[in-house]
């Protein structure tokens, strides 16, 4: 008689997308990344065009990756000579392959944090953290999250005294949303994208 085996069930396997380093010391190298339901990638020429300012910056800077998803802003600073960088996102899926990205490039200067962005810079303990020269800051859409990361950040003494900090919105949100002593140093619109860095001067009593 013969034996009817139950039927092998298929481990649901993540769906994913790829990035490309754009330069330095992985330029070239493709890596796949979690395609995570409102996820946006920085797309290569915004890329590009960020680096081309970033360049008289990069080097040896401690960086800070916020709403990290694919890596792709951290990866390219450290692939260009950054010394290390710290990425922070909520999704545990966008995590695990991050990480096993880092480990693909025997990256040992980059840290993976799964936890909400929010919440992990609340537990910051003022004066007590590393403080970050580049902070790259791309959060979801039309949910108010710039503002009160830009306050974390300068409550609890997280930047460099000459901190650069990229900010990456909707192109239709118009209202400035940073401290005041952020200065806007260069911005540009793609599409549905706007793009800015700005560069942290010392804050006057009033700020």
């Amino acid at each position: 008689m013969a034996r009817h085996h139950p039927a092998r069930r298929t481990p649901n396997k993540t769906p994913t997308s790829s990035l490309r380093i754009i330069a330095g010391n992985w330029r070239g190298r493709k890596l796949e990344f979690a395609s995570v339901d409102g996820l946006r990638p920085t797309p290569d020429r915004v890329r590009e065009t960020l680096f081309n300012w970033l360049q008289p910056f990069i080097n040896d800077a401690r960086c800070l990756d916020l709403f990290a998803g694919s890596g792709a802003l951290g990866l390219e600073a450290l692939s260009r000579g950054a010394a290390s960088c710290a990425f922070i996102d909520r999704e545990v899926t966008s995590c695990r392959m991050l990480q096993s990205n880092l480990q693909q490039l025997k990256a040992d200067n980059g840290e993976v944090i799964q936890a909400s962005v929010v919440t992990w810079l609340q537990q910051r303990i003022t004066d007590m953290e590393p403080r970050y020269d580049l902070v790259f800051m791309d959060p979801p859409y039309r949910q108010g999250l710039i503002q009160p990361c830009c306050e974390l950040l300068e409550q609890h003494n997280l930047l460099a005294d000459n901190a650069i900090i990229y900010v990456e919105t909707e192109s239709d949100l118009t209202e400035r949303v940073v401290p005041a002593h952020w200065r806007e140093h260069r911005s540009k619109q793609a599409g549905q994208v706007s793009y800015r860095l700005y560069l942290r001067e010392q804050p006057t009593p009033q700020d």
